[in-house]
């Protein structure tokens, strides 16, 4: 369990199939500190540590992962949204993220307004009734706030610190992302209860 607040931003430095998964040489300013099998979000995306060295970390995603999410696309170079799991009786500072990316959206637009960005994404029309106003979502790992919410796109307003402190930086029009969305909003939608 993470909470979108991104902690560092890796690079990927080596890229190798793996049968029908790929996996990621990663390095980072924390890879030093991971240890073997432990959760780290990737983008969003929960993968396991596989091995450390020398300031790299190496992870695979699966052929169910690459087909969900954005990874397919990272290339040597990349940089990566990192952020460890959760400790239990910390502080939430997001909100609850699972790092099961939920599907992909689409950058629309940009828009620098001198201190602040606003950022415009698609999502699928079918997770319509997930994102609310003002509600939490997920993009590339990051937990923002949703507004101007429509039947299939979203705003998200960025601070300088997030803008400085996550691959938002290098986001432009035409760029896909991860997109998780609020988990207890899924379970709501599951259990029927919105339509009540």
């Amino acid at each position: 369990m993470f909470t979108g607040i991104i902690e560092s931003i890796g690079t990927v430095v080596e890229i190798m199939q793996n049968g029908s998964g790929l996996t990621f040489w990663i390095e980072s300013p924390i890879s030093s500190e991971l240890a073997v099998d432990q959760s780290l979000a990737h983008d969003g995306v929960c993968l396991t540590i596989e091995e450390t060295s020398a300031g790299r970390h190496r992870v695979t995603a699966v052929m169910e992962t690459l087909e969900k999410t954005r990874l397919r696309e990272w290339t040597t170079g990349s940089s990566i949204n990192l952020e460890r799991a959760m400790v239990l009786g910390g502080r939430l500072d997001g909100h609850l993220v699972q790092g099961h990316v939920d599907g992909k959206g689409t950058c629309l637009s940009r828009q620098d307004l001198d201190g602040s960005w606003i950022f415009r994404f698609s999502f699928p029309p079918t997770a319509s009734s997930l994102v609310i106003e003002k509600g939490s979502i997920t993009v590339n790992g990051i937990s923002l706030t949703a507004f101007d919410v429509s039947a299939d796109s979203l705003s998200v307003a960025i601070i300088p610190y997030t803008m400085e402190h996550t691959n938002l930086m290098e986001m432009q029009p035409g760029n896909t992302v991860n997109l998780e969305f609020d988990l207890i909003g899924k379970y709501i939608a599951k259990s029927g209860l919105s339509q009540r």
